[in-house]
C-alpha cells in the first residue's frame, strides 16, 4: 500500500530521474528485452530504434512521480495509454514483468541514491499505477466483449479489397473469418492489426485509424506508405505484400480521440494521412444527416497526395459542408484550384475569415505534431477555448 512517506521519497528522486533523463528508459528496455526477449512480439520496434518510445516512457514516469499525490491531473494520460494498451492486448501479468524492470534500473543506474527505503517507495508507487491500468484496462476489456460484435484477444479478419486512394494511400477493407457481426466503433478511432512481415522476425502490431463509418460488418483502414526501413515496416508490407484473401489478426476499436456530439457546429482539420479520422467522422455525420455545419480543413503536400478528394465531394450532398484544401506545392500538370476552396502553401486559418466559426465549434486535429501545433496556436490566436480543441498524436503521445 502507498503511504504518505513513500509519496514523499518518490517526489525526492525527480531531480535523479531528470539528470538521468531518457537513459532511464533506454537502459529499462534494453534490460527487459535481453530478459523477456517474447515482449517484442508486443512492443514496437520501429520506435524503439527511433528513441521515441524511450522518450514517452521517460515523460510518463517524470509525470508520474511529480503527480503521485494528485493523481486526477493525470486522468487523461492513464485513459489515452489504457486504450492503447487494449489494442495490443495487454494482460496483468506483463505489469509485472515491466516492474520488475523498471525496479532493477533505477538500481542498476543509481545503486547508491537508490536506497531500500527508495526502492520500497518505488515499488509500492509502480504497484499503485500497474493497478490503476489494470482495472480500467479490464473495464475495457469488459465492455467490448458485452457489446454485439465484440471480442477479446486477437481475431482473424480476411482482406477483402485494396484501393489505391492517392500516391501514397491505399484503403484495405477486413472481414471477420467467422462472419459474424463486429463491434461499433466511434469515429475517430483506431484498430490494432497484428501482422508478420517478411522483413522481421516479429509478430509485429500497429494502430490505425479507422476511415469510414461503422456498418458492423466490416473495419476499412488507410494506410499511408512511410518511406525507411524503421518506419515504413510494417505499412510497405501492407502495401506490397499483404493480398486480398490474406488474413490478419484484428483487436477491438480503441482511442480516447473521437468525435462527440455537442449539437453544435464541427470543423475538422487534418494534414497527410491524419485525414483518416476526418473521414470516418465525415461519413458518420453524413450517413446521420447532420443538420450543423461542418467545416473541413486538410493541407497535403501536392494534389497526386489528396487522399478521399472526389468522396469528400460527394458527402456535401448528405452535409452541410465547406471543404477547404492547401497544397503545399502545385504543378502545372494540377487540375485548376477551385476559387476560395483551393489554397497553396502553410495552412492559414485568418484566410478563411468569418467563414470559420470560431466563436462555438468544436475542432478536432489530426496530423503530424508540428503541424497540429501550429494550427493550434492560431486557433487560440482566434480565441478559440482550449477545452474545444481535441486532437491525436500517432505514435507514442507527446503534448502540443
Amino acid at each position: 500500500m502507498l503511504t504518505t512517506s513513500h509519496i514523499t521519497i518518490v517526489k525526492s528522486t525527480i531531480p535523479l530521474l531528470e539528470s538521468a533523463g531518457s537513459k532511464i528508459t533506454e537502459h529499462f528496455y534494453q534490460r527487459m528485452f535481453s530478459h523477456n526477449p517474447e515482449l517484442k512480439h508486443i512492443f514496437n520496434m520501429s520506435h524503439q530504434s527511433s528513441g521515441r518510445q524511450s522518450v514517452a516512457l521517460f515523460n510518463a514516469v517524470a509525470a508520474y512521480a511529480q503527480h503521485i499525490d494528485n493523481l486526477p491531473v493525470l486522468q487523461a494520460a492513464v485513459e489515452r495509454i489504457a486504450q492503447k494498451h487494449t489494442s495490443f492486448n495487454i494482460q496483468p501479468d506483463q505489469y509485472a514483468i515491466v516492474g520488475h524492470h523498471l525496479i532493477h534500473t533505477l538500481k542498476e543506474l543509481a545503486p547508491d541514491a537508490f536506497t531500500t527505503e527508495v526502492e520500497e517507495a518505488w515499488v509500492a508507487a509502480y504497484q499503485q499505477l500497474a493497478n490503476i491500468f489494470i482495472q480500467r484496462e479490464a473495464e475495457i476489456y469488459q465492455k467490448n466483449m458485452a457489446s454485439t460484435g465484440g471480442w477479446e484477444g486477437a481475431r482473424r479478419f480476411r482482406l477483402l479489397e485494396k484501393k489505391q486512394e492517392s500516391e501514397q494511400v491505399q484503403s484495405l477493407v477486413f472481414a471477420p473469418i467467422d462472419q459474424q457481426p463486429v463491434a461499433s466503433y466511434r469515429p475517430g478511432q483506431y484498430l490494432g492489426i497484428r501482422v508478420q512481415p517478411s522483413r522481421s522476425e516479429y509478430q509485429e502490431i500497429r494502430q490505425y485509424s479507422l476511415s469510414d463509418a461503422p456498418n458492423g460488418k466490416t473495419y476499412r483502414i488507410s494506410v499511408k506508405r512511410e518511406q525507411g526501413d524503421i518506419d515504413g515496416l510494417v505499412s510497405n508490407y501492407l502495401h506490397d505484400e499483404l493480398q486480398v484473401n490474406d488474413e490478419v489478426e484484428l483487436f477491438t476499436p480503441a482511442g480516447d480521440f473521437f468525435f462527440e456530439d455537442r449539437n453544435k457546429p464541427v470543423v475538422l482539420i487534418s494534414a497527410g494521412v491524419g485525414l483518416t479520422p476526418m473521414m470516418a467522422t465525415l461519413e458518420t455525420l453524413a450517413k446521420a444527416h447532420y443538420t450543423h455545419g461542418v467545416t473541413y480543413l486538410h493541407a497535403c503536400e501536392n494534389q497526386a497526395q489528396h487522399s478521399f478528394d472526389q468522396r469528400i465531394k460527394a458527402l456535401s450532398a448528405n452535409l452541410n459542408l465547406s471543404a477547404h484544401t492547401w497544397y503545399n506545392h502545385v504543378s502545372e500538370t494540377d487540375a485548376p484550384l477551385s476559387a476560395g476552396q483551393r489554397h497553396t502553401g502553410l495552412m492559414q486559418l485568418a484566410e478563411l475569415g468569418d467563414a470559420l466559426p470560431v466563436a462555438d465549434a468544436d475542432f478536432y486535429l489530426c496530423g503530424p505534431v508540428g503541424f497540429m501545433g501550429f494550427i493550434k496556436a492560431q486557433l487560440l490566436e482566434l480565441g478559440v477555448a482550449d477545452s474545444r480543441i481535441h486532437y491525436e498524436v500517432f505514435g507514442p503521445h507527446s503534448d502540443l
